[in-house]
């Protein structure tokens, strides 16, 4: 995981925020400079495809909890969809 990404999931992906699903968050990373976008895209883009994170890591970072790492997984991949591909902002499972 690069540090970009890494600050990204830390600040917008948190417990508080990760179940507000109102949809900002793809704006609010585009309101940076676009060369941080483009690192958190391709972190994000290199964890999903290497499955580099591990659920306790994840849990370390933003206090959210996963049962495994299938729907840790679920949850990056609809998340890059959202950030990068236009799709639906996801929230982790409760």
């Amino acid at each position: 995981m690069n540090e970009y990404l890494e600050r990204f999931i830390r600040t917008y992906l948190q417990f508080e925020v990760a179940y507000d699903d109102v949809g900002y968050l793809r704006s609010t990373l585009f309101a940076f400079k676009e060369s941080f976008a483009r690192q958190v895209e391709k972190g994000l883009a290199e964890v999903v495809r290497t499955r580099s994170i591990s659920v306790g890591e994840y849990e370390r970072l933003t206090g959210v909890e996963f049962p495994d790492e299938e729907s840790l997984y679920a949850y990056l991949e609809a998340m890059y969809g959202y950030l990068f591909e236009g799709g639906v902002q996801p929230v982790p499972p409760e």
